[in-house]
C-alpha cells in the first residue's frame, strides 16, 4: 500500500502541518510519497525531501498551482491515484477545499479529520463537536483522508528522499484566484502558536480585547476568541477558535471570560495546559481546565499583567 501525501506550503516554505500529516500517513503505510504542487517551489521540494520516512517527492512546478485551487489540484491528484492506495492531506483550509473534490472524482467516501490510525483501513475521528470518537473502517479501494494535525507529532527532518519532477496537464480552468484579504499581525499565527490567549463573551466588548493583546505581546502568544465573541462583533472571524473556527493545540491555552460551550472545547481541548479565568464557578470550561481561577477577569487580567511586568516580560 503506497500513500500520497499532499504538501501544504506557500511556494517558499513547507508548513508544519505537512510534517504532522506525514506522521499519520506513515502510520498507514511506510511507503509515503509527497506531492509538492506550486510555482517556483523547488525549495519546498527540498524541505519535503528531508521529512523522515518519506520515500519520494513528486514536484509539480507550474503557474496554475501558485494558489491551490480545488479544480486544478483535483485534476493533478486524481490521475496520480492510479499508483496509490490512499491520498492524505492536513485538514487545513486548503486541504478541506480540494479533498472533497478529489474524493468525489475517485467515487469514494472522504474520511475527514482523523485523529488516530488504527490500521491501514481503520481510523478514529471526532464527532458531535468532539464529545465522541468514531471508529471508521473503509472498504474503498482508494482512501481520501484529511488529518487533524493538532494531535500528531511532526516527523523530524532527518530524511533524504529523492525528488522527481512530474509533468502536468493544463487545468480545467473552472475557477480563477482573485485576491487574498489577510490580516497582518506581529503575533504568531493562531493555529501554530505555542501560547494562545482567548477571550469570550465575558470580555463585554471589543474595546476590552487590548487587555488580552497586552498579555499576548508579553508572552509571545496569539489572540483567539470564542464564537460568542466573534458573533457579537468584538473581534474578526479569523480569531475564532472552535468547531466552526480554528482548531488549536498549543502548549498553553488561556481562556478568559469563556464559558466553555462544546463547540469551543472542540477547538482547543487538545492543548497541553489549559488555564481558565471566569467568575462563574459552574462554567463548563473548568471541567477541561488544568488550572482554574474563579475571578472577575477585569480584576484578574490587570493583576496578571502586573505580575508579568515584575517578571521582566
Amino acid at each position: 500500500m503506497t500513500v500520497l501525501l499532499i504538501a501544504e506550503h506557500d511556494n517558499a516554505d513547507l508548513k508544519d502541518a505537512t510534517a504532522k500529516a506525514a506522521t499519520a500517513a506513515l502510520a498507514i503505510d511506510k511507503d509515503v510519497h509527497v506531492l509538492v504542487a506550486g510555482q517556483n517551489c523547488s525549495a519546498v521540494g527540498d524541505q519535503a525531501a528531508k521529512i523522515s520516512g518519506i520515500s519520494k517527492v513528486l514536484l509539480a512546478d507550474d503557474a496554475q498551482f501558485e494558489r491551490p485551487m480545488a479544480e486544478n489540484m483535483a485534476a493533478l491528484i486524481v490521475p496520480l491515484m492510479d499508483n496509490y492506495d490512499a491520498v492524505v492531506t492536513a485538514a487545513t483550509t486548503s486541504g478541506k477545499n480540494y479533498m472533497p473534490r478529489v474524493a468525489a472524482l475517485l467515487d469514494v467516501a472522504q474520511i475527514s479529520d482523523i485523529t488516530a490510525v488504527v490500521s491501514p483501513d481503520t481510523f478514529e475521528r471526532p464527532i458531535y463537536a468532539g464529545n465522541a470518537i468514531q471508529t471508521v473502517q473503509s472498504s474503498d479501494a482508494k482512501k481520501a483522508i484529511t488529518v487533524r494535525t493538532t494531535v500528531f507529532a511532526a516527523a523530524d527532518d532527518s530524511g533524504s528522499a529523492p525528488i522527481e519532477e512530474i509533468s502536468v496537464n493544463e487545468g480545467p480552468g473552472l475557477s480563477t484566484f482573485m485576491a487574498d484579504e489577510l490580516s497582518n499581525s506581529d503575533r504568531p499565527e493562531l493555529t501554530s502558536a505555542k501560547i494562545v490567549i482567548s477571550g469570550g463573551r465575558g470580555m463585554q466588548s471589543g474595546d476590552n480585547f487590548p487587555m488580552l493583546e497586552k498579555i499576548a505581546d508579553k508572552l509571545g502568544a496569539a489572540v483567539g476568541a470564542s464564537r460568542a465573541a466573534v458573533d457579537a462583533g468584538f473581534v474578526p472571524n479569523d480569531y475564532q477558535v472552535g468547531q466552526t473556527g480554528k482548531v488549536v493545540a498549543p502548549e498553553l491555552y488561556i481562556a478568559v471570560g469563556i464559558s466553555g460551550a462544546i463547540q469551543h472545547l472542540a477547538g482547543m481541548k487538545d492543548s497541553k495546559v489549559i488555564v481558565a479565568i471566569n467568575k462563574d464557578e459552574e462554567a463548563p470550561i473548568f471541567q477541561v481546565a488544568d488550572y482554574g481561577l474563579v475571578e472577575d477577569l477585569f480584576k484578574a487580567i490587570p493583576e496578571l499583567e502586573a505580575e508579568l511586568e515584575k517578571a521582566g516580560l
